[in-house]
């Protein structure tokens, strides 16, 4: 099967903007650009990345150590606009971040784990949520256009590996697609409801797919 991705133009400029889950949102109707070559990414010691070690790290020092990926092909780490803080209706906080791009642009794995679950739901429309490797962090990703075949709960990923394809489902609106993405503490009894960690400045990886993911789209919901 090929991999489908969003044709990328030189010299395209994504205007990022301060976005919401709702009404308001500036649809981006043109390319990403070209990320920089993932080897002039500087990546932390293999030693740093063992369980034995993570363990005892705080959570930033285990974020940062992770070195992830922004999970969007195309998009660079100094291109995502900070909308965790932003004011939601009903009093509610974001806690996660907007990541605007073109309809039919790859999710990406943004570290390395497995896929806790995959569902749908109203807000967030095809959903999945990434367990990382240490089961420290949750990672959640909602708007999906859909999904990349044979994408099932517990299958293993590696950063880089599509998920998925961003889109306009749930509550989106539906001429500005994007990726609501969340980074949570994982709790075992509430996996939905764990502490919201502000992924930002730990997306230090700009978005590139993994080569070796054998996958395509799919536009059908999975139970």
């Amino acid at each position: 099967m090929s991999l489908r991705v969003t044709r990328l133009l030189p010299g395209a400029f994504l205007p990022l903007l301060l976005a919401a889950c709702g009404p308001g949102l500036t649809p981006i109707t043109g390319p990403v650009p070209v990320p920089p070559p993932r080897g002039a990414v500087t990546v932390a010691p293999t030693e740093s990345r063992t369980p034995s070690v993570e363990a005892s790290m705080t959570e930033g020092d285990y974020l940062r150590a992770r070195t992830l990926m922004v999970p969007v092909a195309g998009v660079a780490p100094t291109r995502l606009t900070d909308s965790f803080s932003a004011a939601r209706s009903g009093g509610r906080t974001h806690n996660a971040l907007d990541i605007l791009a073109p309809r039919g642009t790859p999710v990406l794995a943004a570290d390395d784990g497995r896929v806790f679950k995959v569902g749908e739901n109203r807000l967030g429309g095809l959903t999945v949520y990434l367990l990382d490797a240490a089961e420290r962090f949750l990672y959640y990703y909602a708007h999906l256009d859909g999904y990349r075949d044979g994408l099932r709960d517990g299958m293993p990923v590696a950063q880089g590996d599509v998920l998925g394809y961003v889109g306009t489902t749930g509550n989106a609106p539906a001429n500005t697609p994007h990726l609501h993405f969340q980074a949570m503490r994982y709790r075992p009894d509430r996996y939905w409801d764990g502490q919201p960690v502000n992924p930002k400045p730990y997306l230090v990886v700009p978005g590139r797919a993994a080569m070796s993911t054998n996958a395509t789209a799919s536009d059908q919901s999975h139970p």
